[in-house]
């Protein structure tokens, strides 16, 4: 198949997705004839083809495209960055201006807010800001615990790190334009080998408790309609009483989404704190499905429903009709928590100076109530746990050592790539009976290994997959488990309850 073959069947892509109308095709095809370098069609019959396309014809179509890119020296290397930059070119071709954008969701708006954030985003994967077939590499099951079934994904979508990319990054000129990734700078931007291409991006900007805020969705999105909501200013994160008016405008605005904070501190933060930002979309997480426990009252909030619910990290659950008491009351929780020490739980407001309590908060509608819940977080370490007391202990590492962020305090575990591939090989060193302490990649996972032989008396080529997702899980809700503040133990709900009474 030639170029120009394939140009014409991206051609034919927009239109089939809506990206372009009829009177786009002979512009759309010029633009993509100037960016591989060609000066035309071979014969005016080829320059008129739109031959039948379906979707899933687009990675193909770009690798194509990619390929005699490559091979004809149009991209800086053949490392997936520089690929990446390449074929968000070509896409960009095909995207509509941002206000023309805009107008559509806000008309779209007018009827139904569903309706508007479903055009945005089939609109954000038709124009492969999304990538539709590297999200459907993500590995994802559900694992039955105690806490309900819990979301196990295994990211295979996220680029690993480029080693060209990187060795290019250390000879090219340090910019700081856009500041980061979550900039409204970044729409229309071709991007670097250190930055993400960004020329088919597109961003809904909002008004969240009277201050300019932009609405996007996540490239990687790891659930449904995963979204991003980002301060128009390049702000650091901070969870205050803004925090919580803005989340519930939001879900005001757009019901049939939950969105919420990571926290402000390193390590029981996300992985950017230098932009405040909130993280949603259309999904129910298992956090929201978990019950309340045990129902609490605060002093001068008898007009809310307040509760610890079961979850394995530590979450009071509050409802109401009116927004301004859930704002009011997560204003009282976050000041009283700011400050709050208990030495027999290993909770310090503070050491040497450094403050370490937080808590991440998360909006959601249900019914015409609203409702909020508020996850407590403490960073302190200690020699003993260096990562964190309320992180992912060392025994756990072999499944899940980095930060425990939102997506995953609701339920939701991202883990590592790696684990596709060492799974699969220690299925078949489980069933074969290797010796998994002398293999130098599995060997992490040998002390696990024993505890699930102990477990299940029987275990063969047909069961070890499944037994292994679920046990998985069941290693993940332990991973909350450590990053609770409160202890799941009788003394720990003394002590959740303790913080409670001081409310």
């Amino acid at each position: 198949m030639s170029v120009f073959s394939d140009i014409n069947r991206l051609a034919s892509y927009g239109l089939k997705t809506g990206l372009i109308k009829a009177d786009d095709v002979i512009f759309v095809k010029n633009q993509l004839l100037l960016n591989l370098g060609l000066d035309g069609f071979e014969s005016a019959e080829q320059a008129d083809e739109l031959p039948e396309v379906c979707v899933d014809d687009l990675e193909g179509i770009l690798k194509n495209l990619l390929d005699y890119a490559v091979a004809h020296n149009l991209t800086l290397n053949d490392g997936i960055a520089a690929r990446d930059l390449f074929d968000t070119k070509l896409m960009a071709t095909m995207v509509s201006k941002p206000s023309e954008v805009i107008a559509e969701f806000k008309a779209r708006y007018e009827k139904s807010p569903e309706d508007a954030t479903n055009f945005f985003y089939k609109f954000s994967q038709d124009t492969d800001y999304i990538r539709r077939y590297r999200i459907k590499r993500d590995m994802k099951w559900q694992a039955a615990t105690e806490y309900g079934d819990l979301d196990i994904t295994i990211n295979l979508s996220k680029p690993e790190k480029d080693p060209k990319a990187i060795a290019a990054a250390r000879n090219s000129t340090q910019v700081t334009y856009p500041q980061c990734l979550l900039c409204k700078e970044n729409v229309g931007y071709a991007g670097r080998l250190n930055h993400a291409a960004r020329e088919n991006h597109r961003i809904i900007p909002l008004m969240l408790a009277g201050e300019q805020w932009g609405f996007q969705y996540s490239p990687y999105v790891y659930y449904n309609e995963h979204c991003i909501v980002f301060n128009y200013a390049h702000t650091p994160m901070k969870i205050s009483h803004q925090t919580f008016a803005r989340l519930l405008d939001f879900v005001g605005q757009f019901p049939h989404y939950t969105l919420g904070s990571n926290a402000d501190l390193p390590i029981v933060g996300g992985s950017i704190l230098t932009h405040d930002h909130f993280q949603g979309g259309a999904y129910v997480f298992p956090m929201a499905r978990a019950p309340i426990e045990t129902p609490i009252s605060v002093p001068g909030f008898d007009d809310v429903q307040a509760g610890i619910i079961k979850w394995p990290m530590s979450v009071i659950r509050v409802s109401a009709k009116n927004p301004d008491r859930l704002i009011a009351f997560a204003d009282h929780v976050l000041e009283v928590w700011r400050s709050y020490s208990d030495e027999a739980a290993f909770i310090f407001a503070e050491t040497d100076g450094e403050a370490h309590n937080t808590l991440n908060p998360i909006a959601r509608r249900k019914g015409d109530l609203y409702e909020l819940d508020l996850v407590l977080r403490n960073n302190i370490t200690t020699k003993e746990h260096p990562l964190g007391v309320f992180h992912p202990h060392a025994e756990l590492h072999h499944i899940k050592k980095e930060n425990i962020g939102l997506i995953e305090v609701m339920g939701l575990a991202i883990l590592p790539g790696r684990l596709k591939t060492e799974f699969a090989e220690l299925g078949k060193a489980i069933v074969s009976g290797a010796d998994i302490r002398a293999d130098e990649t599995l060997s992490k996972h040998a002390d696990w290994v024993d505890e699930i032989k102990a477990k299940y008396p029987q275990i063969d080529a047909a069961n070890v997959d499944g037994i292994l997702r679920t046990e998985t899980g069941i290693v993940f809700s332990k991973v909350l488990e450590h990053a609770g503040v409160f202890k799941r133990t009788a003394e720990g709900k003394e002590a959740f309850l303790r913080f409670v009474k001081s409310l």
